[in-house]
């Protein structure tokens, strides 16, 4: 190998690892706007002298909470099986006479199980 291949990937290592940084800090920066967000509303509505509608905020923050858990499993699934699908494609063109595609069907199998959890057994209460 030449060292123009491992400057190269040196090169991509770096860039890779920087981006996956830079996207975890704009994550945890925008959980920490939101929790300050939350906190400030509900200060807020504790102030009131009516304590309905803080039990109707935290109800509602569940319950998008709740949905929001139900949507990022479903789109794993989703996701989970589509790479099992392309892989037995993949691998079936690869050794057309070898039954290496089958290897494929472990993620394919796992996708379908969170789809199916997602949609049935994790319906969100209320």
């Amino acid at each position: 190998m030449s060292a123009a291949f491992w400057f190269m990937v040196a090169v991509t290592g770096t860039a890779l690892f920087t981006f996956l940084s830079v996207i975890m800090w704009l994550d945890v920066r925008q959980t920490e706007r939101e929790a300050h967000y939350r906190d400030e509303m509900a200060r807020k509505i504790a102030d009131a002298d009516d304590p309905a509608p803080i039990l109707e905020y935290v109800r509602a923050k569940e319950q998008s909470d709740a949905e929001q858990a139900q949507l990022k499993v479903s789109l794993g699934g989703l996701i989970t099986t589509a790479v099992g699908a392309a892989l037995m494609i993949f691998l079936y063109v690869l050794a057309p006479g070898s039954a290496a595609y089958l290897v494929g069907l472990f993620p394919l199998f796992i996708g379908m199980v969170l789809i199916f959890y997602s949609g049935f057994m994790m319906k969100p209460k209320g």
